[in-house]
Formats: structure tokens, C-alpha cells, sequence
């Protein structure tokens, strides 16, 4: 499926998705440094679906705040797929 320029863009599409489910989101980035939580609040009304967003770059902040366990961390390093 192609996007046609006339389709809202994809932030605003997942975020009446969301509405219609009434359903909330919310994201763990790292590599991104929170680009996905900013396309996401540049939506008007993103608050009615918006939960929170984390950005964890390190070692720490992702065992802490994600529980990512530290064999996974020290077998596949902090920006990795499985991690």
C-alpha cells in the first residue's frame, strides 16, 4: 500500500487508531533519542493517547528503567535488536 499525498501523515493516522481502540501508547526509544515521542505529541491531541516516552542510552538507565537484564546487555551490547 502506498501512501498518496493526500493521507494524513502516519503520526496522526496511529494516533486515530489508537482513539478509536481507546487505547494508549508508550514508548522506549534509544537510538532514536525520542524522535518517535516527538512525531507522536506533534498531533493535536496526542494527550488523549499519549502515555509517556523513555529514552534509555545507557547501560544503567536501560536495566533500570526497562529491566532489560544485564546478560542481554553484556551478550548483545545496549543498541542491539534483542535489546
Amino acid at each position: 500500500m502506498t501512501d498518496s499525498p493526500d493521507d494524513p501523515p502516519i503520526e496522526a493516522r496511529v494516533g486515530d487508531a489508537l482513539n478509536d481502540a481507546s487505547a494508549t501508547v508508550a514508548v522506549a526509544e534509544s537510538c532514536t533519542g525520542g524522535l518517535v515521542g516527538s512525531y507522536l505529541t506533534d498531533v493535536p491531541g496526542s494527550s488523549d493517547y499519549f502515555d509517556r516516552s523513555l529514552v534509555t542510552y545507557s547501560y544503567d538507565a536501560k536495566r533500570s528503567q526497562l529491566a532489560v537484564p544485564r546478560e542481554h546487555l553484556d551478550a548483545e551490547g545496549a543498541v542491539s535488536e534483542p535489546v
